[in-house]
């Protein structure tokens, strides 16, 4: 049934097409986790870690890239791609040990720039949904691998591929996958089941794709997707796709870190190439929304280069930009709290926050670091080498205590729990 172009390597023992178990509540489903926060909602970590860090339960290598996992019922779900057949994959593994249980296959011509694969599969009890480097996106069956369904944005919506490739994750909720498109849409919702269109944006503006990922919120009580453009960003009704408001903010070169609601009112959006970053008021009247600007900052004050910042206690938390590498704290005002200066540098790391701490990898080293989530200060609790090389920037993703990492050229999956 298929060709050189997408077909299935089964591998690992008989079973594998048995019925998987539901979704648990500790799953870490798509990028930034189940609900977009980059906040897991595991407890029973150690505060503490011995001498030699955490225990790595398992190592395997992969390509060059920054793709992070998606982890559902007991399996790591990740982009790969193989340079010797020209061939990009989607991997399913085990998190108890790390070996493939499938792999799905198509062929695709990519030269790395800046590596090759930076993104991270939807996944639920039914379907593996995923966006590829060159922008088709894909429906995988999440027992075996099949391909159901396959849509390119390049044909259909005339997108076009970013610089670097595409970098946006796709949002996934119980029935649908929300996708930036660019070309003739903004943005496009799509049945997950069989890939049909449910509605889309029309693009007169002509708002090109960026490497940001569409995010959920709650503003003036309605349910909307926000996105970053390099022209500023924008809010779009959950509903319909009606396009509510825009804020005209210009960014510069390439669009990174996701746009993040604040809390009901309020969002934030940041962006590399000396763009700084802006906060925005969206208030709804009657049917109208008005986007008002609250503060903008430049480069120089304080930015995010390439990941999306965390919201925590009306706070914000990320690797920063003032001085670079710095993980930092800043106050509902813009106005910084505190950072990890004179004690830690992160370069382009990322980070994720779990059972009120924060982790923390040094992009440049790999080494990760264990931090209180604090709004009054810096404290590291542990820290320990985990991975290697340059470039350690890929999400990290949560599940049973399990955290899986990478770095340029393999994956690892440690215990945080002992």
């Amino acid at each position: 049934m298929y060709t050189r172009r997408g077909w299935i390597v089964g591998v690992s023992a008989a079973g594998v097409a048995s019925l998987l178990p539901a979704a648990q509540g500790s799953d870490w489903t798509q990028f930034r986790g189940p609900d977009r926060t980059n906040i897991s909602k595991e407890t029973g970590l150690l505060r503490k870690w011995p001498a030699g860090g955490p225990k790595v339960l398992w190592s395997v290598p992969v390509g060059p890239g920054y793709a992070g996992a998606a982890i559902v019922a007991g399996r790591v779900y990740h982009h790969d791609y193989d340079e010797a057949k020209s061939d990009w994959c989607v991997n399913c593994r085990s998190v108890a040990d790390g070996k493939l249980i499938w792999q799905f296959r198509e062929a695709r011509e990519i030269r790395p720039n800046h590596a090759i694969t930076r993104t991270v599969p939807a996944v639920d009890s039914r379907f593996v949904c995923s966006l590829d480097p060159k922008f088709t996106l894909h429906c995988l069956d999440v027992k075996t691998g099949k391909q159901i369904w396959r849509k390119s944005l390049v044909s259909d919506y005339k997108s076009t591929i970013p610089s670097w490739y595409n970098g946006q994750c796709p949002l996934q909720e119980p029935d649908r996958l929300i996708i930036a498109t660019g070309g003739s849409a903004i943005m496009a919702a799509f049945d997950k089941a069989t890939g049909k269109e449910l509605w889309h944006t029309p693009n007169p503006q002509q708002y090109a794709i960026t490497h940001s990922s569409v995010m959920p919120a709650m503003l003036g009580g309605v349910r909307q997707y926000i996105y970053g453009t390099i022209k500023g960003p924008l809010g779009i009704a959950a509903k319909d796709g009606k396009l509510l408001w825009e804020f005209p903010r210009k960014f510069n070169v390439a669009v990174a870190p996701s746009v993040v609601a604040v809390d009901d009112e309020r969002v934030f959006m940041t962006a590399s190439y000396d763009a700084g970053c802006v906060m925005v008021r969206v208030r709804r009247t009657g049917d109208a929304f008005k986007a008002e600007g609250v503060f903008d900052m430049k480069n120089n004050e304080w930015n995010s280069e390439v990941h999306t910042p965390i919201v925590y206690k009306g706070h914000l938390f990320a690797v920063g930009k003032k001085k670079r590498g710095l993980f930092t704290c800043l106050g509902p005002d813009g106005k910084e709290v505190w950072t990890s200066d004179g004690k830690a540098s992160f370069g382009l790391g990322s980070f994720m926050m779990a059972d009120g701490m924060f982790f923390v990898m040094d992009g440049d080293s790999g080494k990760l670091h264990m931090v209180e989530a604090s709004t009054t200060g810096y404290n590291e609790l542990a820290s320990a080498q985990i991975l290697g090389g340059q470039e350690v920037w890929g999400p990290m993703a949560l599940s049973d205590g399990k955290l899986v990492l990478r770095d340029l050229s393999k994956m690892v999956c440690v215990n945080l729990r002992g």
